[in-house]
């Protein structure tokens, strides 16, 4: 069987279901990507749902999406899912070359991939830089460049959150670039070509004035992105209900209906607030467990990865961290040796430890991102 004839025919019958499911579900307004031949096609990453929302620029085109490898350990649901669609498999936390060949395979054979140029989504509504290889990748495509900018699906339906606010989403069109209008341009000028295309602030973009996004759930789970109480600079006291952010140290934030928190908070959104709990977190100034630890989580799991998506148990038990280590139970990873670290979702780790690839989940509800700042600070890793 050719898969991509038969990736062709699974799209055109999933655009004719999904289509009017997914603009009803995002009120969404997305301009329609017109050019021949293949494409790179480099988006921001707001949502678990952009896959879906950028297909409705793409009527007529086929196309292949590098996808989070976690979707491949899923059992009958990847296979599923590989049937359907054969996304490209991304290990977060790990080397990228693979995914690289995989896209240049299907890009020198006249397929089109999509890239979620930050590699994540975003967590404060502002987007990050691309990763570095991708001006290479899309240097050495031959591919017609399409950047595209996804503008309020934060608002939507944020990473932290789990149900849809019902407002309006955007997909505009930032640019077209021939392999004729990058042939004088090297790696890092593409880079910066994507970076200023695809950025966006939803804080500050016109599109998105005067538009609510109604729930009386805005602050459901913002203790998933936001971890540090600015009263008591405690790592775990936040917990949300409502439209409220609260600390039992008094600390009670509302959150708005234009998403902006109200006046006695020290901030006045998301970004500024998870801007400032970075640079407490990397200046080591909140309250640490002891003289040993920072912080701590119990039941962890720790797992491998190995290749073609397998999976090794190691142990289940401690999690915790200080300025040099990452611990789980007796097992000790000095952070300058995990050469890559990355989140999943909300409540997965992924790190990279002397070629080997590891995965520490927690089921019940912790945030896990101070352990990825600590080994940033590490590493002296951008924000």
């Amino acid at each position: 069987m050719d898969l991509y004839k038969h990736h062709q025919r699974v799209w055109k019958i999933l655009y004719f279901i999904l289509r009017p499911i997914v603009k009803n579900k995002f009120n969404a307004d997305f301009e329609e990507i017109k050019v021949d031949g293949p494409i790179v096609l480099i988006s921001n990453h707001v949502t678990t749902w952009d896959p879906l929302l950028l297909a409705l620029a793409l009527r007529n085109k086929q196309i292949y999406y590098v996808a989070s490898e976690h979707i491949f350990r899923l059992g009958f649901i990847s296979k599923i899912i590989e049937w359907l669609v054969g996304p490209i498999a991304r290990r977060k936390g790990a080397s990228a070359s693979d995914t690289t060949a995989n896209c240049l395979k299907h890009l020198h054979a006249g397929h089109s991939v999509c890239i979620f140029g930050e590699g994540e989504q975003s967590w404060d509504g502002l987007s990050k830089t691309v990763i570095k290889g991708t001006g290479r990748l899309v240097k050495e495509s031959n591919a017609t460049l399409v950047t595209y900018k996804i503008i309020g699906g934060y608002f939507s339906l944020p990473r932290w959150a789990s149900k849809v606010r019902k407002g309006k989403v955007f997909g505009r069109v930032a640019g077209i670039y021939t392999k004729d209008d990058l042939k004088d341009k090297d790696v890092d000028e593409i880079n910066e070509i994507m970076n200023k295309d695809i950025f966006v602030d939803v804080w500050n973009d016109p599109l998105l004035k005067n538009i609510e996004y109604k729930s009386n759930l805005k602050a459901e789970k913002l203790e998933r992105v936001l971890y540090l109480c600015p009263n008591c600079l405690k790592t775990n006291g936040l917990i949300s209900s409502g439209n409220h952010l609260r600390c039992n140290c008094g600390l009670d934030i509302e959150v708005k209906d234009d998403y902006r928190f109200s006046s006695n908070s020290p901030f006045s959104n998301i970004a500024e607030f998870e801007s400032w709990q970075k640079k407490q977190i990397r200046d080591f100034n909140f309250i640490k467990e002891n003289d040993e630890i920072f912080f701590h989580e119990d039941g962890a799991t720790l797992i491998e990865v190995l290749e073609n998506h397998d999976k090794k148990f190691i142990l289940e038990g401690r999690l915790s961290i200080n300025q040099d280590n990452l611990y789980f139970e007796d097992k000790v990873f000095p952070l300058l040796d995990i050469s890559k670290m990355a989140m999943t979702r909300f409540s997965v780790l992924l790190f990279t430890y002397n070629n080997h690839y590891y995965q520490v989940k927690i089921e019940k509800e912790v945030n896990l991102r101070k352990y990825l700042e600590i080994w940033k600070k590490a590493h002296n890793k951008e924000w």
